[in-house]
């Protein structure tokens, strides 16, 4: 299996979870100091230095993975970024929003085609969105727009699949504890609780998994979507 962004946070967590239940686990990132703490830690699990926005280095990363494991049977799309913009003070550029844009949506996308092109049935694909997917945050209304559209992405997919017997499965976690969100005064959970979601709807088939806050939300939206909106859309 191929697990993006798997050296820090929800990636790492993944990571471990599924090696300890004795997975061939493949992991990419773009920060080298990340990967070789992850191969001083994990060595015998494959670390790929791979940038998830250039089709090139996507190329190589598959490449690298087929040559280790030989095929890849789950790819789960986790690498991704909240960046804070608030546009009444500084509207993002184009650059800044084709950035924020390939590595949040484009990517998993792209990654699932290219992924899909060499191993046509795989077991599943797992795409870690988010929350900010249902509702968008005022801090980051871009981050919510890309989460929003893998939402979409994920849905059809399941549909288009589905023939094939492979399980299409989003993951929605609330703010997760890591580094980048060290700074906000809010309720987290752990990333190790988002792996153990994940794992357990995998096992289940399940379309989503739902964890912590998030669990209930679609529900909340449906009775009250105003002020579960408000309320939600201010994290």
């Amino acid at each position: 299996m191929l697990i993006t962004g798997g050296t820090s946070g929800i990636g790492l967590a993944l990571a471990e979870a599924f090696a300890a239940r004795g997975a061939s686990v493949a992991v990419c990132a773009r920060s080298r100091a990340g990967l070789e703490a992850f191969r001083a830690t994990h060595p015998d699990l494959l670390a790929v230095e791979a940038d998830v926005t250039d089709t090139a280095s996507q190329t190589a990363l598959l490449d690298a993975v087929e040559q280790r494991y030989g095929r890849i049977d789950v790819l789960v799309s986790n690498a991704g970024l909240l960046i804070e913009r608030d546009f009444t003070i500084a509207p993002p550029t184009a650059a800044e929003l084709a950035d924020e844009f390939a590595l949040n949506l484009v990517a998993p996308v792209q990654l699932t085609a290219s992924t899909l092109s060499r191993w046509p049935r795989l077991d599943a694909i797992v795409l870690v969105s988010s929350g900010y997917a249902l509702v968008s945050p005022k801090r980051s209304p871009t981050y919510g727009a890309a989460k929003a559209g893998l939402h979409g992405f994920a849905e059809g997919l399941r549909r288009q699949l589905a023939s094939r017997g492979t399980h299409v499965l989003e993951v929605l976690p609330p703010t997760v504890d890591t580094r980048a969100t060290a700074h906000l005064q809010v309720s987290k959970v752990k990333p190790d609780m988002v792996a153990a979601a994940t794992l357990d709807a995998l096992a289940k088939k399940r379309p989503m998994a739902l964890v912590g806050q998030t669990r209930m939300l679609p529900a909340l939206l449906r009775l009250a979507p105003n002020a579960i909106g408000r309320m939600v859309g201010q994290t």
